[in-house]
């Protein structure tokens, strides 16, 4: 009998690497270790103690999934980011309203290249808007590439509804430009020019930091002589191949809570429920729903720019271990500022001059950190006032998120979950897992690989369930040709739109298979 093989969970943060080491639905080992400058470094510090911390060799290792807010955090802060060309396939729509024309100066100013609106695009019924014209295609390529520019979005009016004059206009600049780095905003987003178009930009711009930060996730492997396949988990709690992390850097954005959401509900057993993952900084709260991260409806923004490609529905507030207290007359406030990594210094408890949310955790009782004798000092109605606030915050999110007024479990993990008192309002339940501050990275370790079809099937000529079946059996097989062990494999959604403008009872649709990695399951 083979003997088990173990699964390593790493969740890269802007604070802290976490990691942990799996056997099953045991957690053999557990690390936290601050996130360095060199992403690989970090990776390999925490990937070396918790294999000391499991007595495990490399051989012993299935696979290592890595979660990583690094490409979030870069775009955000505008940081390491490639110009980007843009080609959009609209003219005479839409000129009004040129590529970025949304963006905040502080990212236009950094990502922003030529970008240039040509003949084409469809309407919402699958007509053509315009026929497009290569020539107008090269000029732009020829522009893009005359100012050294590598990275290129190429958008299209109703490009989900039809992708062939992206994959045209795509054709064209590979001729001009051979080693250009192409998005093309079918791929990510939904119907919404701006937004779809905009997702595929933030793509293009990480396009080259991409390819470094996953060669160095394999560096990592590779110096502690681990061969095991590694994976890189995305925003819908799934997991895909490095090559396309490297292509689709954006899939991984906010898959640092989208892993918490997960992890929670692997350690408590739930798979209908709220998780509150505090952290040093922020509180996010995601609903699991089927085992799931809910998807959100609706346009997200990430730095300041709309998009409406795949994300987790997670609502973020200024509340975490490191989050100021101050007092203005009667009103207590805490955060949305915070001291972040600092905490350990600047913190009342570590000896520091700053009032913290974690501070105050102390002062009540609910937390047992540092040095409780440095609040002596602290006014008990302070910190009365200040316990009920961080409670308002946490339940008025919670209830931001739920969509009746009936009561929910809900988990509370990260490193700040000692900040948040155990009843709250709306709350069936409250519960605090073993192994919180690391669910981030269980969440990783335990995701599933997935297969999804999107496509447009004719009902009158194969009709419903025949169309069904083959979307169903194309879905399963691309999550078993993804390293899911198919007897685990099963639908976890199905989506039908029909296409009312197209003849033949046209109708798309969406169906994913999720599964568990084989040899690994949990």
């Amino acid at each position: 009998m083979n003997t088990p093989l173990l699964r390593i969970g790493i969740d890269v943060g802007g604070t802290n690497t976490d990691a942990v080491v799996m056997l099953g639905r045991d957690v053999r080992a557990a690390f936290k270790s601050p996130t360095t400058v060199d992403v690989g470094t970090g990776i390999r510090t925490a990937l070396a103690e918790v294999l000391r911390q499991a007595e495990a060799k490399g051989p012993q290792i299935g696979a290592v999934m890595i979660g990583t807010t690094h490409f979030t955090n870069a775009f955000v802060q505008a940081r390491s980011l490639a110009r980007v060309g843009v080609i959009r396939l609209a003219a005479p729509a839409t000129t009004s309203l040129p590529p970025f024309a949304d963006w905040p100066d502080q990212l236009r100013d950094v990502v922003a290249g030529p970008a240039q609106v040509v003949r084409g695009g469809y309407n919402y019924d699958g007509s053509q808007i315009a026929e497009p014209v290569r020539d107008e295609i090269v000029a732009a390529a020829k522009a893009i590439r005359d100012e050294g520019i590598r990275a290129v979005a190429i958008s299209s009016v109703f490009a989900p509804v039809n992708e062939a004059q992206e994959q045209f206009a795509r054709d064209i600049v590979l001729e001009i430009i051979p080693d250009a780095a192409i998005t093309l905003s079918h791929e990510l987003g939904r119907i919404g020019l701006i937004e779809r178009e905009n997702a595929a930009i933030m793509n293009a711009s990480l396009s080259a930091m991409a390819v470094d930060v996953v060669r160095s996730f394999g560096d990592a492997l590779a110096a502690l002589d681990i061969k095991c396949p590694l994976y890189v988990s995305q925003n819908d709690g799934t997991l895909m191949p490095p090559q396309v992390a490297a292509r689709y850097p954006v899939l991984t954005f906010a898959s640092g809570p989208t892993n918490s959401i997960r992890g929670g509900g692997f350690l408590t057993g739930l798979n209908d429920c709220i998780v509150v993952d505090i952290g040093g900084t922020t509180t996010d709260v995601g609903v699991l729903a089927g085992g799931l991260p809910r998807e959100s409806s609706i346009a997200v923004d990430v730095g300041g720019v709309r998009t409406n490609f795949r994300m987790p529905d997670v609502l973020s507030i200024g509340l975490g271990g490191g989050s100021r207290v101050r007092q203005a007359g009667e009103a207590v406030t805490i955060g949305p500022d915070s001291v972040g990594f600092k905490l350990l210094s600047e913190g009342f408890v570590f000896g520091g001059a700053t009032l913290t949310a974690t501070d105050i955790a102390v002062a009540s009782g609910m937390a047992n950190v540092g040095d409780p004798a440095a609040l002596k000092h602290l006014d008990r109605e302070l910190v009365a006032k200040a316990v009920r606030r961080i409670g308002v915050m946490i339940e008025d999110a919670i209830d931001r998120m739920k969509t009746s007024s009936s009561a929910v479990p809900v988990v509370l993990v990260g490193g700040g979950s000692i900040l948040a008192p155990t009843t709250l309002r709306g709350a069936a339940q409250v519960t605090v897992p073993k192994q919180a501050g690391v669910a981030n990275a269980i969440g990783a370790a335990i995701a599933q690989v997935s297969g999804e079809v999107d496509q447009v099937y004719s009902y009158e000529q194969i009709g419903r369930n025949d169309a069904l079946e083959r979307a169903r059996t194309e879905a399963t097989n691309k999550a078993i040709a993804a390293g899911a062990d198919g007897a685990t494999v099963k639908i976890a959604d199905i989506e039908e739109l029909p296409l009312q403008y197209l003849p033949g009872g046209a109708v798309r649709v969406r169906v994913k298979a999720i599964g568990e990695l084989a040899g690994l399951g949990v």
